[in-house]
């Protein structure tokens, strides 16, 4: 994948099954030291192989939630629609979207009030000076 604030270069499948195959071996040891039990190297290849596999799916089912919707872009109503078996993942796909929501929304109030205040909007600070002075020059 890359790095923050670069461009994204999209993986070919070969290094996204390599990329998959690595996080699936380090899950595994963190498993495995856990629970005190070993993989051996082709349990790694084939809980690998079938992670890889099922994200394929997963990937064509998004495509195809968002295509029936006639869009050309999956969102989280797609993800969430993915996840409906799964109550626990459901839940957790739908507490990160509201959060995120939120973020969004606070993001956006701080730009509007930055923009305000810098294309001629009073702070709290300007508004209160100024209703002083009106307030001694109609004395």
């Amino acid at each position: 994948v890359s790095s923050p604030g670069s461009t994204l270069t999209p993986l070919s499948p070969q290094r996204l099954q390599a990329a998959v195959h690595y996080t699936v071996g380090s899950l595994c040891q963190d498993v495995a030291e856990d629970k005190e039990v070993q993989f051996s190297k082709q349990t790694v290849a084939a809980i690998a192989e079938i992670t890889f596999r099922q994200c394929e799916i997963f990937a064509k089912d998004l495509e195809m939630f968002a295509r029936h919707a006639k869009r050309s872009t999956i969102n989280t109503e797609d993800v969430k629609l993915l996840a409906r078996r799964s109550n626990s993942l459901l839940k957790y796909i739908t507490q990160k979207s509201e959060e995120l929501a939120l973020s969004n929304m606070e993001q956006k109030e701080k730009k509007k009030k930055k923009s305000s205040a810098s294309m001629g909007g009073r702070t709290a600070e300007q508004e209160a000076a100024v209703t002083e002075s009106e307030d001694s020059s109609m004395v």
